[in-house]
């Protein structure tokens, strides 16, 4: 049992590292992705704007709506959307559909993201929960400390697509191990969906989602053009800049 529950912990970390990976991975490409589609580096910023908004827009709906479905089900919907969005990124010429192949997966992401923490803290007894769902929380650091060095060491050691195919790969690991190796997770007690919105009626969930928003407003406004303000002002090489 114990050995059970520490591979889905380590499965739910990859499939986490994975999403934050698609999400964050970019921000070090953007130079690459700018020269690339023939685009400003601030309309080639849509690609980390877009994705974050729509991930604080559809926070907090979309869990809900899948709510009722079992759990491994819907984690492998939302894998499948997020491989075929990295694959469509790899073969694409069109900057907008580029745009729209990260939109589309940003929708699913905050259900994911929710999934893993309930079912790495259900896993295990309640006093372990808090360990458990830390473990998966490494995915979600992981992807954003790890994930954009690696993203763009690729890009400037390889080629843009050959980044795309290192997001695609990490999702599509996370994809197959869920379906081999995670049990099936029907949910057996659902509150119903007046129960669940009842939540937004109180004030301090309002107030926690526009923190998070203006948190990762100031976090992605700075951070997103982070890369080519080094690269244009410092002359740093992309090397370079992938290891700061």
């Amino acid at each position: 049992m114990a050995k059970r529950n520490n591979l889905l912990i380590i499965i739910l970390t990859i499939g986490v590292f994975g999403i934050l990976n698609t999400e964050m991975g970019v921000i070090g490409i953007l130079p690459s992705i700018a020269d690339y589609f023939q685009v400003s580096i601030a309309k080639a910023g849509w690609l980390v704007s877009f994705f974050a908004l729509v991930v604080a827009v559809s926070g907090p709906t979309m869990p809900l709506l899948f709510s009722g479905i079992n759990r491994k089900m819907v984690m492998l919907l939302v894998l499948g959307i997020f491989v075929l969005g990295n694959i469509v990124s790899i073969f694409t010429t069109n900057f907008t559909i580029l745009l729209m192949a990260r939109i589309i997966p940003a929708f699913f992401h905050p259900i994911y993201c929710s999934l893993a923490f309930t079912v790495a803290a259900a896993s295990v007894s309640k006093e372990e929960a808090p360990k458990a769902v830390s473990k998966v929380f490494i995915g979600v650091s992981a992807g954003m400390v790890v994930g954009v060095p690696i993203a763009s060491f690729i890009a400037s050691a390889t080629s843009l697509q050959m980044a795309m195919v290192f997001f695609a790969i990490v999702n599509m690991l996370a994809f197959v191990a869920t379906l081999l190796f995670v049990p099936s997770m029907p949910v057996k007690e659902r509150l119903s969906y007046g129960a669940q919105v009842s939540v937004l009626k109180k004030s301090i969930t309002w107030l926690s989602i526009v923190s998070v928003i203006l948190l990762n407003s100031a976090v992605f406004g700075v951070y997103s053009y982070l890369a080519d303000y080094l690269k244009t002002v410092t002359n740093m090489s992309s090397n370079t800049i992938s290891l700061i």
